[in-house]
């Protein structure tokens, strides 16, 4: 099996002993994602919906990074500090991606790294 990271400049750093994705053949496992600038390192301001726009945006540079397209995500992970965004996500997610839409899990957690409202990661078909 081969495996390697997959970096993108266009996605924020990570922020731990991990990598934002790894590339195991053909199979893309993208590290959760917040709502991190990448330019700045710092979470986005605004509404949940900026939020969301940003976690997929981020997940959508690394899937570009490794050849692919978010389009093709078999199974996306969804965190929320609130459920009461899970309108929104389910809004958001359709501007990122079209049907068959991939599985997803998306659930309520007590806390996100840097106080984040929501993280989302993902593994993508390449």
């Amino acid at each position: 099996m081969s495996r390697e990271a997959v970096h993108s400049e266009a996605a924020p750093a990570a922020i731990g002993t991990y990598s934002q994705a790894i590339r195991a053949n053909d199979t893309l496992y993208v590290s959760g994602q917040l709502p991190m600038d990448p330019a700045t390192g710092e979470l986005v301001q605004g509404e949940i919906q900026v939020h969301i726009r940003q976690v997929f945006t981020n997940l959508s540079a690394i899937a570009e990074a490794a050849g692919g397209r978010l389009n093709d995500a078999v199974k996306i992970n969804v965190y929320l500090t609130d459920l009461g965004h899970f309108a929104a996500v389910n809004e958001i997610m359709a501007e990122y991606l079209q049907a068959p839409y991939p599985a997803r899990a998306a659930v309520q957690v007590a806390a996100l790294p840097r106080g984040a409202a929501v993280e989302a990661d993902a593994i993508i078909a390449l």
